[in-house]
């Protein structure tokens, strides 16, 4: 009797242990990517509502530059497109999903600032874009001081319709919303006047089939946008790894391909491809 119960609670332990091992096991993966590759898969974060830069698509899949860009980093670090899982991450938790290691990197036209330096590190930057309106094509407004008094819409957490407030029109009523898709909403029902951030994003939207000839840009060059790719503070051999990355899809032409099939259509005018470390004031 006294030998039974041991070898009971001997199986008990054992399968306690087993269970323990396999829960150990799931929580240990590579899933936010070693940044030496290999890993089973690599988290990256991204926008999911800009078309040309980051969207996702009806079918599950995910297009723009910042996508491409990102792929192309993530296979010179040693992982596939099957291996990549996108997250999405909007603008006022960007800094927050690196601390919490929610992904490995993220690429969501992210503009390097004094201020977010200090709680990430910036590789790139890869695109200068600038910060301009988009307002509709029958609009009066050609100037940013002409917001005064007018509604104008960004994203919670960028910095954009602050940066025009401060610099332009400091009578602007300032809009703030989720994500980029509502503040175009908001242009396309009169809800706000003008939507504000970087041109390349602005281009995308005005691109698509639905608003066609809707909107229009108004063609300024509010600020210097410097787009990094951020990754967790002080993980300086990711930051290396992908530097190089960049310096390759550059030299290579495929950061040529990726502007021509993600901003043609659009009839974007961009920058030449920046160099590592050329921040424009």
């Amino acid at each position: 009797m006294k030998l039974r119960k041991v070898t009971a609670a001997a199986a008990a332990a054992l399968v306690l242990s087993l269970t323990a091992t396999a829960c150990g096991g799931d929580d240990d993966s590579d899933s936010t990517g070693s940044g030496s590759g290999g890993g089973d898969k690599i988290k990256i974060g991204i926008k999911y509502d800009q078309p040309g830069l980051g969207l996702k698509e009806p079918d599950g899949s995910f297009s723009g530059f910042d996508v491409d860009v990102a792929t192309y980093v993530a296979k010179e670090l040693g992982y596939d497109a099957d291996q990549i899982e996108w997250v999405e991450t909007k603008s006022a938790d960007r800094e927050n999903a690196l601390a919490r290691g929610d992904v490995k990197m993220i690429a969501a036209t992210y503009s390097i600032t004094d201020e977010r330096k200090q709680k990430v590190d910036f590789a790139g930057p890869y695109l200068l874009a600038h910060q301009d309106l988009l307002v509709k094509t029958d609009s009066d407004i050609t100037e940013a001081t002409d917001l005064n008094s007018k509604k104008l819409c960004s994203v919670t957490g960028s910095t954009s319709a602050q940066n025009v407030s401060d610099k332009f029109a400091p009578k602007a009523q300032l809009k703030e919303y989720g994500t980029y898709s509502e503040c175009i909403a908001g242009l396309q029902s009169g809800a706000v006047d003008a939507v504000t951030t970087d041109d390349s994003i602005l281009a995308g939207f005005a691109a698509q089939d639905q608003y066609k000839g809707q909107f229009k840009l108004a063609g300024l060059k509010l600020s210097n946008e410097n787009y990094g790719i951020g990754v967790k503070k002080g993980d300086t051999e990711t930051l290396d790894k992908i530097n190089k990355a960049l310096e390759k899809m550059v030299s290579d032409g495929a950061w040529d391909t990726a502007v021509k099939d993600n901003f043609g259509p659009a009839n974007y005018k961009n920058e030449p491809a920046p160099k590592i470390g050329d921040i424009v004031q």
